[in-house]
């Protein structure tokens, strides 16, 4: 006898589970700060632009009404969480879909022995609810939140592909504008566009190639993009060229190989993975190539970027794939557990789901007391809006016309927080806020922002520095009896500098 789940319907179990975890969502966005992505697409926003030094529009676009109208990080975060109980339904239905489609190409035991459609999606939904780094992305938004809603939302089309083996008008026009809108989210999309590639030459036929729905869609995708390849030709590529040197790291090394897998696992938690090899193992059965050419939409992308991590790599760039791989793990889970095969299942889940808890704890306690501060990597989450607004208010006093940092992490929450006050980097690298802000010209004064988190020497005595930086204040912050970190604020004058290099 197939077991069932204890609930009355699994559709309406997953919307409780997704209704539950956003309100934890909502209620830790309202109560941290920014973290140092978010104030950086946020400034995306407030300086709407056609494309970025460092990710195509998209990630500031869609912030620019909220961001117009308040300055509330957890109104602001009303965006990243929408998307993430998109993404969360449109998780629920590709399960479904490639339940149906897996159940047409098969016959025999295993269409047979194949749990519930609604099964699947429960338990897909639950995997991915209970993966850590997923919720990070419904709290902040990044361009890796845009970019998994749509490849959910591509391999949707996809499957719909396989399932009727061909597509009307109105299918291709959709599927144009989620590639233009992927790649308007981040360069990455390319990856899911090679996996849906993959999905049309999968089938025996490829009429497609000649249909006018397909160039259309092409048509579409481009148009969608222009305005990235419009700002990077007027800017000398320098996107493009950022994200080549970015994407390649540094020196290449297989340990960096293995940290990033461990990581990986840490961050989308082993349950997907286990879903996934329990797929592979009960319901990899019949139309092979069309279900390699779907799970492509995980393996193009995680591949890819585990071969990159041997130079350098950061764990949410996997972001979308994970979310594509939780239909197939959302399959193999039911598929499990309908054979009673649940301890690794309870394990797992009970697991992930109490790490999740434990850091959402974490953050709103402001991390564990530590003699060292910048051993709490939660402290990097409070004090930037004092500190913003301090150093504001100090610039204005002393008459100064901009504050300066010395690293742009530290740059994009300053420049949120002290706003209109312009924010400039001292680094010799090149970036966003040289767009934004240029560079300090040779003899001017700043005011000078030192957090503890992130220590570097006075930039006075050499070239480029300043001539003299004075103290003028200092902010301690403090969460619950416990320092988190330190602020410094220093009038610095007489700015000497040199030629950036080539």
């Amino acid at each position: 006898m197939r077991y069932q789940l204890p609930s009355q319907s699994p559709s309406i179990s997953a919307a409780i589970c997704i209704f539950i975890a956003a309100l934890i969502h909502l209620a830790l966005g309202f109560a941290i700060e920014f973290s140092v992505d978010e104030a950086h697409y946020a400034l995306y926003a407030q300086h709407l632009a056609w494309s970025y030094f460092d990710h195509p529009p998209l990630v500031g676009w869609i912030q620019w009404p909220l961001v117009a109208l308040t300055s509330s990080e957890g109104v602001i975060r009303l965006i990243p969480e929408s998307l993430w109980i998109i993404s969360c339904y449109l998780i629920y239905h590709v399960t479904l879909e490639l339940h149906h489609f897996i159940q047409g190409r098969n016959t025999g035991y295993l269409t047979s022995a194949l749990p519930s459609a609604s099964n699947c999606g429960l338990f897909a939904v639950l995997a991915v609810i209970a993966a850590p780094l997923p919720n990070i992305l419904a709290i902040g938004l990044l361009p890796d939140s845009l970019l998994s809603l749509f490849s959910l939302g591509l391999m949707l089309m996809a499957l719909r592909w396989l399932r009727q083996d061909q597509f009307s008008l109105m299918d291709w026009v959709l599927t144009g504008l989620l590639l233009g809108l992927a790649g308007l989210s981040k360069y990455t999309g390319i990856f899911t566009t090679f996996a849906l590639l993959l999905v049309f030459l999968s089938t025996p036929k490829k009429p497609w190639i000649a249909s006018l729905g397909f160039w259309l869609a092409a048509v579409i995708a481009i148009f969608c993009i222009t305005p990235v390849l419009y700002w990077n030709w007027i800017n000398d590529w320098i996107s493009f060229k950022y994200q080549i040197a970015h994407g390649s790291g540094s020196t290449w090394a297989w340990r960096r190989v293995a940290a990033f897998l461990g990581i990986q696992i840490a961050s989308f938690g082993p349950l997907l993975l286990l879903g996934g090899c329990l797929f592979l193992k009960n319901c990899f059965h019949g139309a092979k190539l069309s279900l390699i050419s779907l799970l492509s939409f995980f393996l193009i992308p995680f591949a890819i970027f585990t071969i990159l991590s041997g130079g350098g790599g950061l764990p949410h760039w996997t972001s979308p794939a994970w979310f594509c791989l939780a239909p197939f793990a959302g399959i193999g889970l039911a598929k499990a557990w309908s054979m009673h095969h649940r301890i690794l299942i309870r394990l797992f889940l009970s697991m992930q789901i109490l790490l999740c808890l434990l850091g959402f704890g974490l953050v709103l306690a402001g991390g564990l007391s530590s003699a060292s501060i910048k051993s709490n990597p939660i402290a990097d989450l409070y004090g930037w809006k004092m500190a913003g607004q301090k150093a504001a208010q100090l610039a204005k006093t002393n008459k100064i016309d901009s504050i300066v940092v010395q690293n742009w992490t530290l740059a994009s929450r300053a420049a949120w927080y002290a706003s209109p006050t312009p924010v400039l980097v001292l680094d010799q690298r090149q970036d966003q806020f040289d767009l934004w802000f240029g560079q300090l010209p040779p003899g001017a004064s700043a005011l000078l922002i030192s957090w503890s988190g992130m220590s570097f020497a006075t930039p006075t005595g050499n070239k480029p520095g300043f001539e003299t930086c004075k103290s003028l204040d200092s902010i301690e912050i403090m969460r619950f009896g416990q320092k988190l970190s330190k602020f410094d604020f220093s009038l610095c004058t007489n700015w000497q500098n040199i030629a950036l290099p080539e």
